[in-house]
C-alpha cells in the first residue's frame, strides 16, 4: 500500500494508486474452507444436490432459531424470495416502496403488475418516511413494503399502525438486516413476513440465496409450495409455481457462513470503528451511526458527503478513490425512480422525493468486511482526508480528466 499524505501523491495527479489489488465493496466473506469443502464431499456422496435437501433443512432451522421465528423457507435468491413473499400475500394494484433501495425491491412488484408507489425516505436512517404514507394511500392500495436500510431497521411500530388502521399487508425487504433487531427483536419477526438475502456480497452469503421468514403457518406454506412449482407430493400440483429452490451447495455455503457470523460481525465492528475514529474530523464527511441499543451487522459503512462543506461532491470523492484502486459505492444511485421503466412510467415522481435524490448525491459506501482490516482503512482514510484538504486542486484535475475521458468509475 502506498502513503497519500501530499496532493501529488494521489493518483488522479499521476502518482500509481494505492492498492495493486481492488479493494471491494461486499467482498465475499468466505468462513471456514474446510468446514464447507466437507460439506461438499457429503453432499455429493449422498447424490442429494436440490430438492430440500438436508442442508437446505439445516439451515432453515438454523436461520428460523438465530432469528427467533417459526417458519423460514430458503429461497435460490432474495429476489425470487421477495416476489414469492408478494404473490402469497395477495397484493395487487399499488404497493407503497421506498424509491431509495436496491432496483429488485420495485422490480418484484412489477413483475406482478403491481403498481410501485413511492414514497420519500427520512433523514435519520434512510428508510421509508412513515409520515408520508397515508398521503399516498388510494383504494387500490393492498400493501406497504418497508426496507430496513443499511441494517438499520424501518419505524416498523409506525408501519405496522397504518398497516392496521389501514387493512393494508406489510411487508419488509431485510436483505441488509439479517442478525438486526428492532426495540431489541430479531428482525424477521415483523410484519406478514420479512425476505432476507444471502447473495455473495452480504455479510453472510450462500453464494446465491434468500429466505422468507414468517410467523404465518399457512403464508409459510403457500411460500414453500410456490417455491416448488406448485407441487404438494410428486405428481399432485395444487396452485401456480416457479422454480425457487435453494440448492443444497448454497445451503452448504449458507451453513458456513453461519458458523462463522459472529465471526464476520465483529470484524465488520471493528472496521467500523476504525473509519469513524480516522473521519471523525473530516469536514463535510460523516458516517451514519448506528444505533447501539440494537443489535446490528454492521455490512456496510455509509459515509454522507455534504459538498458545501467537504469542498468536493461525493461523485468527485469517488473519482479519486476509483483512481487509488478503492472501489467505494454510490449506493442507491440514482434512485430506482430515475431507473427504467420507472421513470418514464412515474416522470414526476421525483417531486415527492427529496431526501431520496439527495441521499443518491451524496451516500457512499466505503470497503469493509473480512478482506479489510486497519491497515486498508488507514489508507482509505489518508486518501479522504488528502483530497478534501486540497479540494480545489482536485476538482480542477478531474475537470481536466473528465475532459480527456479518463473517468476510472462507471457513471
Amino acid at each position: 500500500m502506498r502513503s497519500k499524505t501530499r496532493l501529488d501523491d494521489l493518483a488522479i495527479f499521476g502518482s500509481p494508486p494505492a492498492f495493486l489489488e481492488p479493494l471491494h465493496v461486499g467482498r465475499p466473506n468466505i468462513g471456514d474452507r474446510e468446514a464447507f469443502l466437507t460439506r461438499v464431499k457429503a453432499l455429493l456422496d449422498r447424490r442429494w444436490l436440490t430438492n430440500n435437501g438436508p442442508f437446505v433443512q439445516e439451515l432453515e432451522r438454523r436461520i428460523a432459531d438465530r432469528v427467533g421465528v417459526e417458519h423460514c423457507v430458503a429461497i435460490c435468491n432474495g429476489t425470487i424470495a421477495l416476489e414469492l413473499a408478494i404473490r402469497a400475500a395477495g397484493l395487487t394494484g399499488e404497493v407503497i416502496v421506498p424509491s431509495f433501495t436496491f432496483v429488485a425491491t420495485v422490480h418484484a412488484l412489477s413483475w406482478h403488475g403491481i403498481t410501485p408507489v413511492f414514497c420519500d425516505v427520512n433523514s435519520r436512517n434512510h428508510t421509508i418516511d412513515h409520515e408520508r404514507i397515508e398521503e399516498l394511500i388510494n383504494p387500490r392500495t393492498t400493501g406497504i413494503i418497508g426496507v430496513h436500510l443499511w441494517g438499520r431497521a424501518c419505524d416498523v411500530s409506525q408501519l405496522a399502525d397504518i398497516a392496521a388502521r389501514h387493512r393494508l399487508t406489510l411487508l419488509f425487504d431485510a436483505a441488509h438486516a439479517f442478525g438486526c433487531s428492532y426495540e431489541g427483536t430479531m428482525i424477521g419477526n415483523f410484519g406478514a413476513a420479512e425476505v432476507f438475502s444471502f447473495h455473495a456480497t452480504k455479510f453472510m452469503n450462500s453464494f446465491e440465496g434468500g429466505a422468507v421468514v414468517t410467523n404465518d403457518g399457512d403464508l409459510a406454506r403457500k411460500i414453500r409450495l410456490m417455491a416448488n412449482f406448485g407441487f404438494a407430493g410428486h405428481d399432485h400440483v395444487v396452485t401456480i409455481g416457479t422454480n425457487g429452490k435453494m440448492t443444497e451447495i448454497a445451503a452448504a455455503m449458507g451453513l458456513t457462513s453461519l458458523d462463522s457470523m459472529d465471526d464476520f460481525i465483529h470484524v465488520n465492528l471493528a472496521n467500523l470503528e476504525e473509519y469513524e475514529r480516522r473521519l471523525r474530523d473530516t469536514p463535510g464527511v460523516a458516517l451514519l451511526p448506528y444505533d447501539q441499543r440494537e443489535k446490528g451487522n454492521y455490512q456496510y459503512v455509509i459515509a454522507y458527503v455534504d459538498d458545501s462543506v467537504a469542498g468536493l461532491s461525493r461523485d468527485n470523492l469517488l473519482d479519486v478513490l476509483w483512481a487509488e484502486n478503492v472501489l467505494a459505492r454510490r449506493y442507491f444511485y440514482p434512485g430506482s425512480h430515475r431507473m427504467e421503466p420507472y421513470h418514464y412510467d412515474f416522470p414526476d415522481a421525483h417531486r415527492r422525493l427529496p431526501n431520496t435524490d439527495r441521499l443518491s448525491r451524496s451516500v457512499l459506501a466505503l470497503p469493509t468486511g473480512t478482506a479489510v482490516g486497519p491497515d486498508e482503512i488507514r489508507g482509505i482514510c489518508d486518501i479522504i482526508r488528502c483530497a478534501q484538504a486540497h479540494a480545489p486542486e482536485v476538482r480542477t484535475q478531474l475537470d481536466q480528466n473528465d475532459g480527456g475521458g479518463s473517468a476510472r468509475h462507471p457513471r
